[in-house]
């Protein structure tokens, strides 16, 4: 088992966890307006890059 030599100071500690934090998710906003994740399909109105793609329940 690794066991350190020499403790490790607060700003190594914080260096190396600098990329350990959670990406904040991208959004962008369909024709319809609704915000979506990209290369989706729009779980509102279920168009993709313009073409309808998912049927939309009649109502």
């Amino acid at each position: 088992m690794a066991v350190q030599q020499n403790k490790k100071s607060k700003s190594k500690k914080g260096m190396r966890r600098s990329h350990d934090r959670v990406a904040i998710p991208t959004i962008v906003y369909c024709a319809c307006g609704e915000p979506t994740v990209p290369h989706r399909a729009c779980p509102s109105c279920g168009t993709y890059k313009g073409r309808q793609v998912v049927a939309q329940p009649n109502e």
